[in-house]
């Protein structure tokens, strides 16, 4: 028996997805797909603030249905995606719902078996923005190996990447292997979550080679040059569309000594440092609870660049755009302080930032890709589980 209020909201989601036309409809949204699969088992989730079903959350709708929840697994952000980039998350229980939760951020990345006791299926449902150093990728990959361990199936609910029209970056060489880059891929790989599950099981990515029970629920209407509109922030400083357009680019100068807008109303679209040598643009970063404490530059005025309207300009980025950090680089007064340790794990290598410092085009550096890039492609496309 589905009972009542699962009718109710199975009836909701298809009154919306008819709504919607042609748009491409996230598996959570298909619930006749995998609730039936559901019922009868205890249940671990793995989800954020945008795990929803139409406007609800996962975790709330599954209760509402009566699906048994044992535990939720937070990644980075937390669960209800209330804390900032790099701050710890603790277990505790959830306010809304009393569920345990568990920290898969900070010290405990992966889920240990004693955190698995009484949990047949684990459900893992994200959205992802399609770059290498977006830590929900790390997290995937250390629920599959848990899961492979504890020989607990793992169910992913796909959802569109915004950036899956494109492949572009140097691929991760193994010596630069960290939370912010684990897998052989390169910075915008191109697949959704349940493509890149399917890789990493396929390519023996797991430790020793071990594979995990996987199940993925499709996204309907979709390929990947469909463009999609992520409604709710995937992380407190990812906002908007053109901000999730400009991650794969401005990420790098996290590892530099240039802001990219923390602690202001524009992360991710701007870029500047107080002595940058043209002024017709200032922002300046404030601590931001929440979103940004202790930002880069906090309270000082900063010149640089803005970029509000990249992606409109550039209808859809197609490319990761080197020319903003080489010129940076390049005027910046205090050049052997331009670096820090954390850019070498950001590009996955020790040689962009060489390149950089030696004044090699962006085409010289984009060759040097090849045929790492070239080879990925290849593999890449037998995961494919969406048109390209």
């Amino acid at each position: 028996m589905l009972g009542k209020n699962l009718y109710f909201l199975l009836l909701i989601v298809s009154i919306s997805i008819f709504s919607q036309a042609q748009s491409p409809i996230p598996a959570a949204d298909q619930t006749n797909l995998y609730f039936p699969q559901l019922n009868g088992n205890r249940i671990g989730i793995i989800a954020n603030q945008t795990s929803l079903i139409a406007d609800i959350h996962l975790v709330d709708s599954l209760l509402n249905a009566g699906i048994n929840i044992q535990k939720v697994f937070a990644p980075e952000h937390g669960f209800r995606g209330e804390a900032e980039a790099g701050a710890k998350i603790i277990n505790g229980l959830d306010s809304k719902t009393a569920l345990p939760i568990i920290s898969l951020y900070g010290s405990n990345k992966k889920p240990s078996a004693d955190n698995l006791i009484g949990i047949d299926l684990l459900i893992f449902d994200i959205q992802d923005v399609g770059a290498r150093f977006y830590t929900y990728i790390s997290t995937l990959a250390y629920v599959m190996e848990a899961c492979a361990e504890n020989d607990i199936p793992l169910m992913i609910l796909d959802r569109p990447n915004p950036n899956a029209h494109y492949v572009d970056g140097p691929v991760l060489e193994k010596e630069f292997q960290s939370f912010v880059g684990l897998l052989p891929i390169p910075v915008v790989h191109g697949m959704t979550l349940g493509e890149l599950a399917q890789m990493i099981n396929g390519e023996s990515w797991l430790k020793n080679k071990i594979q995990c029970e996987l199940s993925i629920i499709p996204i309907k209407y979709y390929n990947h040059q469909s463009p999609y509109h992520i409604s709710i922030a995937p992380s407190p400083n990812l906002p908007n569309d053109n901000s999730i357009a400009l991650y794969p680019t401005l990420c790098f100068f996290e590892g530099t000594a240039v802001s990219i807008g923390r602690g202001t109303d524009l992360p991710f679209e701007v870029i500047g440092y107080p002595d940058y040598p043209n002024n017709d643009f200032s922002f300046q970063p404030k601590s931001i609870i929440g979103k940004s404490v202790y930002p880069k530059f906090e309270n000082q005025v900063c010149y640089g660049l803005d970029l509000q309207t990249y992606s409109e300009s550039c209808i859809r980025p197609n490319k990761i755009n080197l020319q903003y950090i080489i010129d940076f680089y390049s005027t910046y007064p205090n050049q052997d302080q331009f670096f820090t340790d954390f850019f070498n794990l950001l590009a996955g290598n020790d040689k962009l930032q060489q390149q950089i410092k030696t004044g090699l085009s962006e085409n010289k550096i984009r060759q040097s890709w090849e045929p790492a890039l070239g080879n990925f492609k290849i593999k890449r496309k037998r995961y494919l589980l969406y048109p390209n």
